[in-house]
């Protein structure tokens, strides 16, 4: 396909596709899907090898927020029946990180449910950070709170924080669709704020929601523009009990196109197969190890993924390799700023949005709620 050969070599270059290039990707067919996943992979390859980094989430606060945020169990008026705890004790905390670590996670990724951090709230997790890197030297701390207050930002990187995360998820155009206590450009605020406080940046997408081609592509660009280290793509887990339940629109094929078309548009940034990659991906899990070269580890914030040992596994037979301590994720171009990379973009305007037949088959019995891990007194999965 001469698309195909031209996003492969604008990837190798690092030269962004155009708008109407990233559309294609999601539009090309089920026959044609292997085709792009090995165009894809090339770019992945030239970039990352075929090392996989490991993360590891710790939901150091979980429900009880006051946002409303369709997409999340943990959203205010959620009936979803998870896990509800105030924050853990710093040690309580270094200890779940400790067992992502000993799985071989490179990234330990602190998250609490809210709208954003207190000042006290910041010293509670700048504790919890001086414990987990105390107890795991070479460890990386990504720090996820929501939207930030003035300097706030600076406080988590003086304490250790190398990266933040804080997903833009949709389109601007959409956003007021699934929040209404905050928009997108509070979320793009946040991410800047952390950029320019000296930390990672880590901010990504929700696919799955409803959404069209257009507004994968509308955010998937925003953040090419925001220009963060690190790209998680979630596949919406459609909770019971929330807004969204019902919103099962997506098939393994076309989950594994929305990470091409990010590889794409983001050649040499860490693209991330985040939650839901279990419930949407299922069985083609090891394809999309050809698209990403980061995933977490074991389980999410309010679900439960597949065992640790698994996804090691399934790394291993992919024939990939995990990610040592000792590896910088980027590539040297990235770590030393843009340069003369092609930070820009194309635009050759934009075919008519589609939007995905929902599918016909419900798999419920894919979305399992935590019940082990941090705020129980189960062991951890990882």
């Amino acid at each position: 396909m001469d698309l195909l050969n031209t996003l492969v070599d604008k990837g190798l270059r690092r030269q962004l596709p155009t708008r109407e290039e990233a559309l294609a990707v999601l539009a090309t067919s089920d026959d044609e899907l292997l085709d792009v996943v090995a165009a894809a992979g090339k770019v992945r390859r030239q970039w990352f090898g075929r090392r996989v980094k490991l993360n590891y989430l710790v939901n150091l606060k979980s429900g009880l927020c006051p946002e409303d945020c369709s997409y999340c169990s943990q959203r205010l008026g959620s009936k979803a029946e998870i896990l509800k705890y105030t924050w853990l004790k710093p040690d309580d905390a270094s200890k779940a990180a400790a067992a992502g670590v000993a799985g071989g996670a490179k990234r330990v990724c602190l998250v609490a449910s809210g709208r954003g951090p207190t000042d006290k709230d910041v010293d509670r997790v700048s504790e919890t950070i001086a414990a987990i890197k105390e107890q795991n030297e070479g460890v990386e701390v990504c720090a996820c709170l929501g939207l930030l207050s003035d300097g706030q930002a600076g406080r988590l990187r003086e304490a250790g924080a190398d990266a933040y995360n804080h997903n833009l998820n949709t389109s601007e155009a959409t956003y007021g669709d699934i929040c209404t206590t905050h928009d997108f450009s509070d979320r793009v605020s946040t991410v800047q704020q952390a950029q320019a406080a000296g930390m990672s940046a880590c901010s990504g997408l929700i696919a799955g929601m409803g959404e069209s081609d257009g507004d994968l592509v509308d955010v998937v660009f925003a953040l090419r523009e925001l220009d963060p280290d690190s790209v998680p793509v979630n596949f919406l887990i459609p909770f019971e009990g929330t807004p969204l339940a019902k919103e099962w629109n997506l098939t393994p094929q076309r989950a594994l196109r929305i990470l091409a078309m990010v590889r794409f548009v983001c050649p040499d940034i860490e693209v991330r197969l985040a939650g839901g990659r279990e419930v949407h991906l299922r069985s083609l899990q090891p394809l999309a190890l050809h698209l990403v070269n980061s995933i977490f580890l074991g389980d999410y914030l309010t679900s439960e993924g597949q065992a640790g040992k698994d996804d090691l596994a399934m790394i291993t037979d992919a024939g990939f390799e995990v990610e040592g301590t000792d590896t910088t994720t980027l590539p040297e171009h990235r770590r030393q700023g843009c340069g003369d990379g092609p930070c820009g973009s194309e635009d050759a305007g934009e075919p008519a949005a589609t939007v995905p037949a929902p599918s016909d088959d419900t798999r419920r019995d894919l979305v399992s709620v935590r019940r082990r891990g941090a705020g129980t007194d189960l062991p951890p999965n990882a």
